[in-house]
């Protein structure tokens, strides 16, 4: 055994035999059941809720909370007691009864796209940063390259073995793997251009953003074949938001793309007009997510103007309908053909003084939504708002209101 200290693997090893024992209930299963039924279309007991607190986490679990003294182990203390304090909440949470080991891919540049990215100037306690990004002219997007991916297999085993001896028998631990790259090809050129210097290009240089894309997307393809090739795929329909049936068939016993889930969304073209978002983005991720079996799109953006485009997507399941999107036309337009992911405000949750308003809220949108298939979700929160029992209050609330609709 590592040196970790006995007191951390005894306490690491107590939370994990309590999440194994909440992930093979029945209440769990339960919850599987509901999120299957929403994403395969078919009518179950209720509509799934859940949350997702992001930034707040930093309130809900501060270094305080964990009692592990190794680093390592204060990490898996903290994965630990996320799902404990997602229980506390009482919404639609799932997890397995494993502990996930993702596969390990080396990039054989410095950097992914040839150019330093994520190199932080400055930021706040708060999540507030500011970026510098690399490609800071037009002539910048030359130096980009495509990159190639290999999978390391000794890197992949020893963090396995590092888990297996941590967690003993308290836990299985599986290799998980993914391709290298998602369809983010928005994210990926923000963080070459940034959001300014993109929008400059796209209205008086949109020949270099044609270019860039391009290579973007050959190199997502690349990274997507990569690990399709490497026959380490595994299927991913047990997660939140889109726990499905198993996604289409495996050729010879082998996961391939067609067999996974995968998101994608277009929140850094919020503000580029429906033309320009489907000529610059969706023509270059459409070829991406036809290479899976199940597509979510969507996030934070308001995509009320660009539904058509979106529902191009030849195997779209579940469109993500955010705060900003007008849920009328959307339900409209996607019918009872997609599951529709109806996002919650988050400010307007946690900022609520009472519960008042936030149920009023969701009467109007469950009752609308009665008849459909969807998922109420509550993400991107940031900050409890000196409301620490708030995730639990709306996660009840919503729960009732979606039995009294379902």
């Amino acid at each position: 055994m590592s040196a970790w200290p006995r007191k951390d693997v005894n306490l690491v090893r107590d939370l994990a035999r309590r999440c194994v024992e909440l992930s093979c209930s029945d209440e769990y299963e339960a919850r599987r059941a509901r999120w299957r039924a929403a994403n395969e279309r078919r009518k179950g007991d209720r509509a799934p809720v859940w949350c997702r607190p992001a930034g707040a986490w930093r309130e809900i679990l501060p270094p305080s909370a964990l009692e592990c003294e190794d680093e390592f182990c204060r990490s898996v203390e903290y994965v630990l007691r996320q799902h404990l304090y997602k229980d506390w909440v009482g919404d639609d949470h799932i997890f397995e009864p494993w502990w996930p080991v993702p596969a390990v891919w080396d990039c054989e540049s410095e950097h992914v796209w040839g150019l330093r990215t994520g190199h932080l100037l400055e930021g706040t306690e708060d999540g507030g940063f500011r970026y510098e990004h690399p490609v800071q002219g037009p002539g910048d997007y030359d130096c980009i390259t495509v990159p190639s991916f290999s999978y390391n297999v000794r890197k992949t085993e020893v963090a396995v073995e590092r888990m297996q001896d941590l967690l003993g028998q308290a836990m299985e631990v599986r290799v998980t793997c993914e391709p290298p790259l998602g369809p983010d090809l928005n994210y990926y050129l923000v963080q070459l251009r940034g959001m300014e210097g993109m929008l400059e290009d796209l209205a008086f240089q949109p020949h270099v953003v044609h270019r860039a894309m391009a290579k973007l997307m050959e190199g997502c393809l690349a990274a997507m074949r990569a690990a399709e090739s490497s026959g380490m795929l595994t299927t991913n329909h047990h997660l939140p938001m889109y726990c499905s049936e198993p996604v289409g068939e495996q050729v010879g016993g082998r996961v391939g793309l067609h067999n996974l889930w995968v998101s994608a969304n277009s929140q850094e073209f919020q503000v580029v007009s429906p033309a320009m978002t489907e000529e610059f983005l969706l023509n270059y991720q459409i070829p991406l997510l036809q290479q899976y079996g199940a597509v979510q799109y969507g996030c934070c953006e308001d995509l009320t103007q660009k539904i058509a485009a979106v529902l191009r997507i030849p195997n779209l399941r579940i469109f993500v309908c955010s705060a900003w999107t007008d849920l009328d036309k959307v339900i409209e337009a996607c019918g009872r053909r997609y599951t529709i992911m109806w996002r919650q405000p988050a400010a307007a949750v946690v900022h609520a003084s009472d519960i008042g308003s936030i149920k009023s809220h969701l009467e109007v949108g469950l009752g609308k939504l009665t008849g459909y298939y969807y998922q109420v979700v509550l993400r991107e929160i940031e900050t409890l708002g000196g409301h620490p029992e708030r995730l639990r209050e709306w996660a009840r609330t919503a729960i009732e209101l979606a039995e009294k609709f379902a």
